[in-house]
């Protein structure tokens, strides 16, 4: 079984694939943290370049298939400009990303990056907002089937009551059989009683 290539075999295949087109590789995530679980954690990298276009992806196809194949993502693709006009739109990535990073290719692409703050709590804020709703929504289909069963089980209860209520107004003739009913369902020793008078064991 060939072995698995390295992230800086990886690096050093794109570097010769794309030559003066690439911009930065950037290792991120768990594995630039160094709190990544070897054979488990994704080997997370972003590829800066100049332009994407149809070109881009055929040169890149072997170094990618091969990096596929040994179980890992294909890495996040941006454009030179979109990777500086993008710190806005994903403040809480780029923070992360830059508190833990490795240049595996290219030149440094953080000079002129900055992560604003107000951004930064935006996203923040639509993030918890988000899970908040949907942690709601999750809620209120669980509750419907709890609320479903309530009434079946109110319904039987009021069922049991309104019998109930009705053999309590038997005519007078028939109160004495029901009385007698009721209390040998509730006398066990009555009940063996009668079952023994008529032979029953």
């Amino acid at each position: 079984m060939a072995a698995k290539p390295t992230v800086e075999q990886f690096a050093a295949e794109v570097a010769r694939a794309l030559g003066k087109r690439l911009v930065a590789l950037l290792l991120y995530g768990s594995w630039a943290r160094g709190t990544h679980v070897p054979d488990r954690s994704d080997v997370n990298t972003l590829l800066i370049c100049d332009a994407v276009d149809e070109a881009l992806f055929v040169a890149l196809a072997p170094a990618v298939r091969g990096w596929t194949r040994a179980g890992q993502p294909a890495p996040l693709i941006l454009t030179e400009r979109e990777w500086r006009e993008s710190a806005d739109a994903f403040p809480i990535e780029y923070a992360d990303m830059r508190e833990a990073h490795r240049l595996l290719a290219g030149r440094d692409p953080w000079p002129g990056i900055d992560v604003d703050r107000g951004h930064l709590r935006r996203q923040v804020e639509h993030e918890l907002m988000g899970k908040l709703v949907r942690l709601r929504q999750a809620y209120a289909h669980a509750a419907r089937g709890a609320a479903l069963r309530r009434p079946a089980r109110a319904r039987v209860a009021r069922r049991a009551g309104a019998e109930r209520g009705r053999a309590d107004r038997v005519p007078g003739r028939w109160a004495r059989t029901v009385g007698t009913a009721r209390a040998g369902r509730s006398n066990p020793a009555a009940q063996e009683g009668r079952s023994a008078r008529r032979g029953v064991s």
